[in-house]
C-alpha cells in the first residue's frame, strides 16, 4: 500500500488548500512573486489545445532560481501507512510521495526551463528535505528584506 495523499482522504483536500494558501501568503508578504494554481504553458499541448494530463502548478514562483521559475507541487500524506503490516518506517510516506512527484513532473519542468519542487508534508507536521531547503531560502529572502527599526 502506498502513501495516502491529499486527494484520497476526506479532509486532506482542505488541509492541502490551507497549506497552499498560507504558503502563498508567506511568499507574497516576503516580496516573492508567486501565483496559486498557475497554468503553465508547457503542461498543455498547443497543437491540440488540451492538457497533457499534468495539473497546474499549486504555486508558481517567478524568477526564483537564477531567474528561472519554480513549479511547486504541494502534497499532504499520512505517515501512518504500513502500521498494520509491521512495515512502518518514520518518514517513509514523505519520501515515497516526494519520489513519486519528482518522477511524474520534474522532467517536463526541466525540459521547459523550470525548476520543480515537490512540497511534501505529513499530517503530523513533518516536511520533506526539499521543503526544508526551500523554506530556508524563503527565510533568507525575508531576512534580507527586513529592516530593523531603532527605538
Amino acid at each position: 500500500m502506498g502513501s495516502m495523499q491529499c486527494k484520497e482522504l476526506p479532509g486532506f483536500k482542505y488541509r492541502h488548500d490551507l497549506v497552499r494558501g498560507v504558503f502563498h501568503d508567506v511568499l507574497k508578504r516576503a516580496g516573492i512573486s508567486a501565483k496559486k494554481e498557475a497554468l503553465v504553458n508547457f503542461l498543455t499541448d498547443p497543437l491540440e489545445g488540451r492538457s497533457t494530463g499534468l495539473p497546474p502548478a499549486d504555486i508558481l514562483v517567478f524568477g526564483w532560481e537564477e531567474g528561472i521559475h519554480v513549479c511547486v507541487d504541494l502534497t499532504g500524506v499520512t505517515p501512518l501507512v504500513g502500521l498494520r503490516d509491521h512495515r512502518f518506517v518514520v518518514g517513509q510516506a514523505i519520501t515515497k510521495a516526494e519520489a513519486g512527484k519528482v518522477a511524474k513532473h520534474e522532467k517536463a519542468c526541466i525540459e521547459n526551463q523550470h525548476v520543480f519542487v515537490p512540497f511534501v508534508f505529513d499530517t503530523f507536521g513533518a516536511l520533506a528535505p526539499n521543503v526544508v531547503r526551500f523554506l530556508k531560502r524563503v527565510q533568507q529572502v525575508v531576512s534580507g528584506n527586513t529592516t530593523h527599526v531603532k527605538g
